[in-house]
């Protein structure tokens, strides 16, 4: 009996180490250090959070200056979105990267020196742009150092370290903002200048060789071929890609609702008579189970039909918000967070995926800007919308709204999606017309002919997407 139920330890301890291996196991070396800059990134990603409060407390100014700088904080996010994604493909991956993060540490030092409300509106403004400017890049590249099936993981990966950081650093910052804003505001550069001088050391650059690159200057069609591409894979490319446009769209919605999380229910617990606490106790649901459960829930999901997943997903965030229409008590609003918490979880990796099945090899930057730029329009106008809907209608009607929502959002992925599965290959996942940048993982191939052979091998194991109307 003794020695049973000391092996029991045993098996839990192997079951742990087989299920983090899963989770982890596999993903190339490069990757491994893309995603240690996101999370110094996130770990010193203080300004956003604490912008409003340094406006109102620190500077003196009204609670609506603090809104316009904060709307002009997330339109900078819009149009860097945009931009980011032209130059992640036209200059690369790396440079844009770096070009986002050493703009983003020379901005927020900035905006702790400035003192004239116009300086500050427009420095803000540059320290949005510069934030959100690294988003496409981190995600074509990391489309183009993993393997198609493991790119669902290794998005969950990248966003368990988002939120991780994210955690660390909101409890970090309120420390360090009853010393001083000016140290808040430093910390935050020294950390991005940290991430900055890791992705010049460590990360080669990711973005695949065109077929007119590869042929050299003196080929016929050299430069001309590299023009050709560019012009095939442009903006108007993916504007007019209409599949692709429709799942920006219907991401739009879902950061929508996610964004409501954080503006309107605050607002509703507040008109409740529930202290600012509650809702701290409350929303920590949100991060705390996102980090507990990413990484064995993406397990789960890996490798199934994305089309059910994100219909599946969207209903549970249209349900979680909607319940906050019956919530009564602080752990009924627990409750109900943790219900589109799961949906969150669920919906982010699978969609970020779907991006990059939907995008052509070439035009990766552009897609990911596409996407992103839906996540930073919703930061834009979730708080206007929300705080309409709850001055005019009443927090019930936002609350049950948001379900509606979800709804027809799960809708939309139904019908948008409902021939993931028909057999097609995906126009997006052409492999790429010349070599990847060389993963240096254990075991790692490199060459011309072992980069053929991963792109077949892409072709073979990467799961039927969506046709849609870009070209390759």
């Amino acid at each position: 009996m003794a020695a049973g139920m000391s092996g029991v330890p045993g098996l839990a301890l192997r079951s742990i180490g087989r299920g983090l291996s899963e989770s982890v196991g596999g993903l190339p070396r490069a990757f491994w250090w893309l995603w240690t800059s996101t999370l110094v990134n996130r770990l010193g990603s203080f300004v956003a959070t604490f912008l409003a409060l340094y406006l109102t407390v620190e500077r003196g100014y009204s609670a609506s200056y603090a809104g316009l700088v904060g709307a002009l904080y997330g339109a900078g996010g819009v149009v860097a979105s945009i931009g980011a994604g032209v130059l992640t493909d036209r200059l690369g991956r790396r440079p844009t990267l770096l070009l986002a993060q050493l703009s983003t540490a020379a901005s927020v030092a900035a905006l702790s020196l400035v003192t004239h409300p116009v300086a500050i509106a427009a420095v803000a403004g540059v320290v949005g742009m510069s934030t959100a400017g690294s988003r496409p890049a981190v995600q074509a590249m990391i489309a183009d150092l993993v393997r198609p099936e493991d790119r669902v993981r290794a998005f969950a990966l990248n966003y368990w370290a988002i939120n991780l950081g994210f955690a660390i650093s909101s409890t970090a910052a309120g420390l360090i903002a009853k010393y001083s804003y000016h140290l808040l505001f430093f910390s935050e550069a020294a950390m991005v200048l940290a991430c900055a001088v890791l992705v010049f050391v460590k990360l080669p650059e990711s973005r695949p060789e065109r077929a007119g690159q590869r042929r050299g200057p003196g080929g016929a069609d050299g430069a001309g071929g590299a023009a050709e591409e560019d012009r095939r894979v442009s903006l108007w490319t993916v504007l007019r890609d209409g599949r692709f446009m429709t799942v920006v769209g219907l991401s739009l919605l879902v950061a929508s609702l996610i964004q409501q999380g954080f503006v309107a229910l605050p607002i509703a617990m507040g008109e409740q008579g529930f202290s600012s606490s509650d809702f701290g106790l409350a929303i920590a649901a949100n991060g705390l189970l996102i980090v507990l459960i990413q990484l064995p829930v993406t397990r789960l999901i890996q490798g199934r039909d994305p089309g059910r997943i994100l219909v599946v997903s969207t209903v549970l965030i249209g349900l979680g918000f909607g319940l906050n229409a019956f919530a009564g008590s602080v752990p009924f609003y627990v409750f109900a967070v943790v219900v589109w918490t799961v949906g969150e979880v669920v919906n982010t990796p699978t969609q970020m995926g779907l991006v990059v099945r939907l995008s052509p090899v070439h035009g990766r930057g552009r897609y990911q800007g596409m996407y992103s730029m839906s996540w930073a329009a919703a930061n834009l106008t979730a708080p206007l919308v929300g705080g309409f809907v709850i001055q005019h209608f009443g927090s019930t009607a936002l609350w049950t709204g948001s379900a509606a929502v979800g709804l027809v959002t799960a809708l939309g992925y139904a019908v948008l999606l409902r021939r993931v599965d028909d057999g097609r290959a995906p126009d997006g996942e052409r492999p790429a017309d010349g070599p990847r940048a060389p993963r240096d993982g254990a075991g790692a191939a490199h060459g011309p002919a072992a980069e053929a052979r991963a792109g077949e091998r892409e072709r073979v194991t990467e799961p039927a997407a969506p046709r849609t109307d870009s070209t390759a």
